[in-house]
């Protein structure tokens, strides 16, 4: 039986899974991200278990996915304390000699949602996580969109909404999509987190016009077939539709797109997105690797 790996690292957790060849999970841990040693021991406990053909590693970032530079495989400029310059890729390539895919999580998300979720009829599509902060993921005719670096669509700007003026969550950027739209700026307005707010709370209003104006720039910048969204935030199911409802407001009927109940969609395998895009490139490193 060949098997896989997948190793989904968050700045607050470590998800790892291990599946068969046919991508069905045999077994799956959540670790607690703390030093990248004590981390890396426990992930390696896990798999050490298993005779993995290959593994799959979408990471938190920022990251360097150039494989001309040397630094490749690291884990950057990141604000995780202790994490910063780590050479991730290549501590887990030391303990197998196993071809390692290596994507950041909201491109492995993007590709298993793509593959497996509510994607699966796209070959063009974006993932975009709104948590406690924001990041996007795209697959382009199936393939992974990546060049000199990764995209961080969490840091596109957007105009302030009337009225708003509280500081930005961002260290970095006065008025970009993370620092305005993010959980900690929701908490910042109301005091509440997002799962304590009624569906009827202005602050929704704002959160929607913010995600509308990044997936218009999306929309017209890349023109996917389809844009998904998930994370924590996004687990308030109403604020999909008001995103739908901003976005047309927005665009004006400039472009022609699917219905918007087709186009801006809720993602389908919460919690399960990354890992399965983690599989998947896994077990198509294999074939690349042969």
């Amino acid at each position: 039986m060949a098997y896989y790996g997948s190793i989904e690292a968050g700045g607050t957790k470590f998800v790892c899974a291990v599946s068969d060849e046919k991508l069905t999970i045999i077994e799956r841990i959540t670790l607690p991200t703390t030093t990248p040693a004590e981390t890396l021991a426990h992930v390696f406990a896990f798999f050490d278990a298993y005779p993995l053909e290959a593994i799959g590693v979408g990471s938190f970032g920022p990251i360097d996915v150039n494989e001309q530079s040397a630094t490749y495989g690291f884990i950057t400029a990141t604000p995780k304390k202790g994490w910063q310059n780590i050479d991730f890729l290549g501590e887990v390539k030391r303990r197998y000699d196993i071809p390692v895919a290596w994507t950041t999580d909201v491109n492995a998300a993007a590709y298993g949602e793509m593959s497996f979720g509510a994607g699966k009829t796209t070959k063009n599509c974006i993932y975009l996580t709104v948590g406690t902060g924001i990041g996007g993921g795209v697959v382009v005719d199936g393939r992974l969109l990546q060049g000199f670096s990764h995209p961080e669509m969490g840091h596109i700007p957007i105009q302030r909404y009337a009225g708003d003026t509280i500081e930005s969550s961002c260290p970095y950027h006065e008025h970009c999509l993370e620092g305005l739209a993010a959980g900690p700026s929701l908490e910042k307005r109301t005091g509440s987190k997002g799962q304590h707010l009624e569906p009827q709370h202005e602050v929704w209003v704002i959160e929607a016009n913010y995600l509308a104006q990044a997936l218009m720039t999306y929309t017209l910048t890349l023109s996917p077939e389809k844009i998904i969204l998930g994370g924590g935030v996004m687990q308030q199911h109403h604020l999909v539709a008001k995103v739908r409802q901003a976005l047309k407001k927005l665009l004006n009927g400039y472009v022609d797109l699917p219905p918007l109940e087709d186009y801006v969609v809720s993602c389908a395998l919460p919690g399960e997105s990354a890992t399965m895009g983690c599989l998947l490139l896994a077990k198509e490193a294999v074939g690349k690797a042969e």
